[in-house]
């Protein structure tokens, strides 16, 4: 709130400076005006002054225009409304090249960073500067990404630009998101540790989300590149179809198996075979991967995992995570997704497990082989036939297959196939800067999001990722203690949010981007223990996380500025919002499972990571969790390890294997419920990882190796073109000539025998 009043105060000063009467509400016209535009001018002008206090209060002033000059608004919606009339204002007027410069400059101040180095405690005093700067960015690029049904076409014009300018490399040869992965990694190094992270991570994700596309952008890219690479068109939409899912129940607790015995004996309702089905998972044999940890023993024997029911259990009084309450429609709503009666998601089969099928038939049948010849099925019985030509009408090509064969055939015929033509999208540009320090920005996200965990226990050397929360002076009343530790509990909520909602975008652009793209961040993510980080996450009382009530209602921008603030007391910040589930931590759990899953799919190597750290209990407890999405994903982490858990765990979590089966795309002949053939898999991690680096390798060599094509380079072989050339020689090389061809020509003998046997 001290920090929103002096935006104001700087404003009035500033317009009093320029003589200008700030009334946006009573006269409206001029937001178009020359005074208007003449009073912005002069602010930018005002930026490039020397002296950093009075740079400060014209950037105050600036972030007031941007935060919608709510002192002269009466409701909510008018500052929102005078916020986005703004910030396209400011943008057309440059000021957002303006900012960049200024943030360049202070990333760029090695003395703001030694004296932050050498503090003792770091607060927010450090990075004010920053934080505004920052601030007026975030609102720019997050205000001008939406869209909205009343826009006017100048607005659309300008969105496409900003959005092009965002992802191109204008700024210092790199797009704007690099600049931000620098100051992300500075911080990490302990090199500029006063950086405003949280503001950081949330303007990084948002220009990616910007520059790139969500979720629903990707999908349409996906359909387009599959029209490209004439493939068939995608069986359904994934969206639409993880939107029409309904939660199923979690796991019944032993407390409630055991409510369950009693209605039953008291002839309230028959429940015997569920009950006969639940004590399986209540009294579940040990087997080797069973956590041997008595913490988690004991939690297993209260949070008996059941799996989880298909239908919602009428005894049942827990509520059913739904979606939030839309927010007013910015697009026209799309159609539910018509869906059979029966399984959710159509069946795939790759090209591999046809091939699979008919070598073991034909081994089976015939006793020989054919290679990969899956269109041969002479000999083979006529049941055989009907099964390779269901397998067919479920065939699938991803987009990676291709381009994982479109690579080989590069690799095999360098000359013949000549240039490869790639298309300067944001995501290539992006991975193009990213690639020299890859593996530095993956590292620091880590280290953020680890430090950002909730399981995580504080530590003197860990990074301090409270810069830009903690107070100049401690709190020293018990109401100013309880609202920074909701503060701190926010500020590390936000966090997460924002690196995992970052690592699923760039995960997922570069997959469809290039899969080799893809692939050396997905190994970058492993090696720098991403798997034991997110099980580590997910190893606490998710439903206490999910639920959580770090926010406080009245302080909500812009509430807290156009209505009056009533008193905070005790019970009031306890009461937290109003809203049942917390939907940002809800967010971020799916987000980090989505990432688990991209890290482990047809890896087996890493799959038996999640079965070597023991997350089958981990992720089963995330079950309790009632919403469709989160349990899709928990489904699919527990399906890939299962067959490698033991049958006496598959015996005792039967309903958690059903629900897998209604739930997650089934692969026709993946024997995942039975563990059939396992040992012929032995789990070489280094191997398959090597493996997978140097075709790594070799796509970034071919590429981006600028020196790739010097053995291949074509040589000129005419003797007077040859000594016709210009050949750069050194000032002094004429004063020294005359000794260099005695000493290298003259005095050299010359074996002409042996060059003779050699060229033989």
């Amino acid at each position: 709130m001290d920090r929103v009043s002096e935006n104001k105060r700087a404003t009035d000063v500033q317009a009093q400076s320029h003589k200008v009467t700030q009334s946006h509400q009573d006269s409206p016209g001029l937001f178009h005006s020359e005074q208007q535009k003449s009073y912005v001018m002069r602010l930018l002008d005002a930026l490039e002054v020397t002296d950093r206090d009075k740079r400060l209060k014209v950037a105050r002033a600036i972030l007031y225009l941007a935060q919608g000059v709510f002192d002269e608004c009466d409701t909510d919606a008018d500052v929102i409304h005078w916020s986005r009339h703004n910030v396209f204002l400011l943008y057309d007027m440059g000021i957002f090249t303006a900012l960049l410069e200024l943030l360049s400059m202070e990333m760029d101040n090695n003395q703001a960073c030694s004296s932050a180095v050498r503090k003792p405690a770091i607060s927010l005093a450090d990075s004010t500067e920053l934080r505004v700067l920052l601030s007026i960015m975030y609102l720019m690029v997050e205000t001008i990404r939406l869209q909205t049904e009343d826009d006017r076409p100048e607005w659309r014009t300008a969105r496409e630009a900003f959005k092009t300018e965002l992802g191109s490399p204008l700024y210092n040869g790199e797009p704007f998101a690099l600049q931000l992965f620098t100051m992300v990694t500075k911080f990490c190094s302990m090199n500029a540790p006063h950086f405003p992270m949280k503001k950081v991570l949330l303007l990084l994700w948002k220009t990616i989300l910007f520059t790139m596309g969500g979720f629903e952008e990707l999908q349409e890219m996906k359909v387009r590149g599959r029209e490209r690479l004439s493939l068939p068109p995608l069986p359904e939409d994934s969206i639409k179809v993880v939107r029409s899912m309904r939660a199923a129940s979690p796991p019944a607790s032993a407390m409630e198996l055991i409510e369950q015995q009693q209605q039953a004996k008291r002839g309230r309702r028959s429940r015997r075979p569920l009950v006969k089905q639940d004590s399986l998972d209540t009294y579940n044999e040990r087997d080797p991967f069973k956590n041997d940890d008595a913490r988690d023993e004991e939690e297993d024997g209260e949070e008996a995992d059941s799996g989880i029911e298909g239908e919602v259990d009428p005894l049942d009084t827990d509520v059913i995570i739904q979606p939030p309450p839309p927010p007013p429609p910015l697009r026209p709503p799309t159609e539910r997704a018509s869906l059979p009666k029966g399984l959710p998601w159509a069946p795939k089969v790759r090209e591999k497990d046809i091939e699979q099928f008919l070598e073991t038939s034909r081994n089976k049948f015939i006793g020989f082989t054919l290679g990969n010849d899956t269109e041969t099925l002479v000999g083979l019985p006529r049941p055989i036939h009907e099964s390779v030509k269901t397998l067919k009408q479920h065939k699938y090509v991803s987009i990676a297959e291709m381009q994982i064969k479109r690579e080989e055939e590069l690799q095999q015929c360098p000359m013949t196939l000549g240039e490869e033509d790639v298309d300067e999208t944001p995501t290539e540009i992006l991975y193009l800067g990213m690639l020299p320090n890859l593996s530095q920005y993956v590292i620091a996200l880590l280290k953020l999001l680890l430090a950002a965990a909730p399981t995580s226990k504080a530590k003197t050397d860990s990074i301090n990722i409270l810069a830009d929360v903690l107070p100049e002076e401690m709190p020293i009343t018990v109401l100013q203690s309880m609202k920074l530790g909701i503060d701190v509990n926010r500020h590390k909520e936000i966090i997460v949010k924002a690196i995992s909602a970052l690592l699923l975008l760039l995960l997922k652009h570069l997959k469809l981007n290039h899969i080799y793209q893809f692939e050396i961040v997905s190994q970058h993510l492993v090696f720098a223990n991403c798997i034991p980080l997110i099980l580590k996450f997910f190893n606490q009382n998710i439903l206490s996380y999910i639920s959580a009530k770090n926010s406080i209602c009245v302080l909500d921008f812009p509430h807290c500025v156009v209505h009056e603030m009533p008193e905070l007391t005790a019970e009031s910040l306890e009461a937290g919002d109003r809203n049942q589930f917390c939907w940002r931590n809800l967010f971020s759990c799916i987000n980090l499972l989505r990432i688990l899953n991209k890290l482990t799919k047809w890896k087996h190597s890493r799959t038996m990571m999640l079965v070597v750290f023991k997350s089958a209990p981990i992720l089963k407890r995330a079950l309790k969790v009632k919403q469709a999405m989160m349990q899709l994903y928990v489904l699919k982490l527990l399906k890939i390890q299962t067959k490698y858990l033991g049958r006496q765990w598959r015996k005792s979590n039967m309903k958690t294997m059903s629900a897998i089966y209604q739930k997650v795309r089934h692969r026709l002949n993946d024997d995942w419920a039975y563990g059939n053939d396992i040992d012929a898999r032995p789990w070489d991690f280094q191997a398959e990882e090597c493996a997978l680096r140097e075709s790594i390798e070799k796509f970034n060599s071919r590429r981006y190796d600028k020196n790739q094509n010097g053995e291949f380079a074509p040589v000129d072989n005419c003797l007077q073109s040859v000594l016709c050339q210009r050949v750069e020689l050194p000032e002094d090389f004429h004063y020294s000539y005359e000794m260099w061809l005695e000493r290298e020509v003259f005095s050299q003998p010359i074996q002409w025998e042996g060059l003779l046997q050699q060229a033989q």
